[in-house]
């Protein structure tokens, strides 16, 4: 890569500072939202029953509505202000202080959830009339539909209220501290010669270094960073999860993995369906393993050159090359589109600089006060940082077509599992878009192993996160799990997903350490719908290819959507039936053509 440093995001048009009367007023109009519509919850709604007249039930729903919709403009983005400068920066104290008041005040939005929750599920049976009487309420149908549905699984009101507020000393607080714990690590590493000190993100990153002795010692020195700190996470995954199981067993759940599946907006007859299909794709991606293991002379594959660069493209980009990569490539599939990531780079969204205090990993974040997403990522210079460029633009995609078509807040939500299409699309328009101009042998080795790697990451690597979690929750609510443990639980699901096709002697078992999705209690199993997301966009991809640029409205337009209908409803817009082996067995077989052709290309 170049000197040219990749660049840090701007949100100076969010707020001037977090000392700013700007900042200070959007909080108080917080706070006083906040106390509007729990004043409207108490007061009114107590007058109100399912017995009530269908216009005045109607009409102070709808009030209900629009309040809410203004809150969560409001409490989203303060919240994304405030994550802008923590997630690049955990020692910034003044933004973790800002963060820590607006979780106080958040605790009193969560009991606005709850009384909405309650009182929609009180006058249940009237909803339908309801829609039809308002077009407000018409418009958020499947909001409403859904808050009926969750609303049986609440506890008291002073059970719920009690468990938010402690959840600021229990899940939230361990969380903040995995976050600090792994953004403030780094390592003296000797690299092209001199001894550097590298953040984690960094570290991690050299797992696809071209040269195999730093990727080797990139893996033990990142070994020896995790032991050191491996107490503390232990700590906070255990309280984390012990949390999770004790709410859900009072809210009556089945298990934590009901409430992901609903929040998922699937069932499990379609989690079933997924997994079951991916399962039996395990010996495909292992042939892509051994074939990529006798490409880089080993018998088989260490954990340190799963991800390994192997043929021979552009090795390294700059932030400006890879930039014109994506745009020259999102051309290709709409001019909207390219539009979009242009104005995106030209207007400081994305924060691609890797540095201390900074944490690892990527994510999109809207900001609905002005309209916009930012973008964070750990830019390094290899293909598949480009990649994963594409893929957080593909995030902000989705935000941008739902804020063009006027969706409220309440409509822009996205269940986690439709969450993943745009950005999945766009890394396919990417890869495929390269992989036709390709001019030798090894130019195509090149592509086909980073969309290889990402498939067999977000197939195999993800169902081992899957299976991990599953075992860590059924585990945590006898005991709980050491450090030891939980590393013997991460090797033995590692071991069933990659099988034959890595060294069992050099797998990564402190993967649970730095993955940001294990230490969420509102977020428990955020694995699954990454190969949702995966496979769902390679069958709209293949429709893409069928139908070209006449998809690509509708293609907007399901985007747009996303947060007012179940996946299934979605899906079967475009003759998709996601309860089907047929649907995940077809996606998989694109990837199957993609293994074979690797495998033909290595001999």
């Amino acid at each position: 890569m170049s000197a040219q440093k990749p660049p840090r995001w701007d949100l100076s048009n969010v707020y001037p500072s977090l000392s700013s009367p700007e900042y200070a007023s959007d909080f108080e109009k917080f706070k006083n939202l906040i106390d509007e519509e729990e004043a409207l919850l108490r007061e009114k709604a107590a007058d109100l029953d399912s017995k009530s007249e269908t216009n005045k039930l109607a009409n102070f729903a709808s009030v209900l509505i629009e309040k809410y919709n203004q809150l969560l403009l409001v409490s989203g983005t303060l919240r994304a202000y405030l994550e802008s400068f923590i997630a690049t920066d955990s020692y910034n104290k003044e933004a973790l202080k800002k963060l820590s008041e607006y979780d106080q005040v958040r605790v009193k939005r969560d009991r606005v959830d709850v009384l909405l929750l309650k009182w929609f599920g009180k006058i249940a049976d009237r909803l339908p009339e309801m829609v039809k009487a308002d077009p407000v309420l018409s418009a958020h149908k499947y909001f409403l539909e859904e808050t009926v549905k969750q609303s049986k699984y609440l506890m008291s009101e002073a059970e719920e209220v009690l468990a938010s507020e402690l959840s600021l000393s229990g899940s939230n607080a361990w969380e903040k501290l995995q976050g600090t714990i792994t953004s403030q690590l780094s390592v003296e590493f000797e690299l092209d010669g001199k001894v550097q000190k590298l953040p984690a993100p960094a570290l991690i990153n050299l797992r696809s270094h071209p040269d195999a002795e730093i990727r080797r010692r990139g893996y033990e020195a990142e070994n020896k960073m995790w032991e050191s700190v491996k107490e503390p996470l232990a700590a906070c995954i255990n309280g984390i999860k012990g949390e999770v199981n004790t709410l859900n067993r009072h809210r009556g759940r089945k298990d934590a993995l009901h409430s992901a599946i609903d929040f998922a907006h699937i069932d499990r007859e379609t989690l079933e369906a997924m997994l079951s299909t991916m399962q039996e794709s395990f010996p495909m991606f292992r042939r892509y393993f051994k074939a990529k293991a006798k490409l880089l002379g080993k018998e088989k594959l260490a954990w340190w050159d799963l991800f390994a660069p192997v043929g021979e493209m552009k090795s390294t980009f700059s932030f400006d090359e890879a930039k014109e990569f994506i745009l020259k490539n999102f051309t290709n599939f709409s001019q909207e589109l390219e539009s979009f990531a242009r104005y995106a780079f030209d207007h400081h969204w994305i924060d691609a600089e890797q540095r201390e205090g900074k944490r690892g990993g990527a994510f999109c974040m809207e900001v609905p006060g002005v309209g916009e997403s930012r973008i964070l990522s750990n830019f390094d210079g290899s293909l598949d940082q480009v990649s994963t460029l594409a893929h957080e633009l593909g995030h902000g995609f989705h935000n941008y077509c739902a804020i063009k078509a006027g969706k409220t807040e309440i409509q822009k939500f996205t269940p986690m599992t439709l969450a993943e299409t745009a950005s999945i699309m766009n890394e396919t328009i990417v890869t495929s878009a390269a992989l036709k101009e390709t001019k030798n042998r090894q130019e195509e080795l090149a592509i086909l192993e980073t969309q290889l790697n990402n498939d067999s990451q977000v197939i195999v690597d993800i169902f081992s996160r899957y299976l991990f979690e599953k075992e860590v929750f059924e585990r945590r609510e006898k005991t709980e799990l050491d450090a030891d443990e939980l590393c013997e639980i991460m090797l033995d699901a590692q071991k069933a997903t990659y099988g034959d096709g890595l060294d069992e002697r050099y797998l990564q078992k402190w993967m649970w350490t730095w993955k940001p999705h294990y230490y969420s209690a509102a977020l428990s199993f955020y694995n699954f719908p990454y190969a949702f997301g995966l496979l769902f966009g390679i069958g709209l991809y293949a429709i893409y290819q069928e139908r070209g640029s006449a998809f690509v409205k509708d293609y907007m337009d399901l985007l747009a959507s996303t947060g007012e209908a179940s996946a299934a409803d979605v899906a079967s817009r475009f003759g998709i039936d996601i309860r089907n082996k047929t649907f995940w067995q077809n996606s998989i077989k694109v990837i199957e053509k993609r293994v074979e052709r690797y495998c033909e290309l290595v001999g």
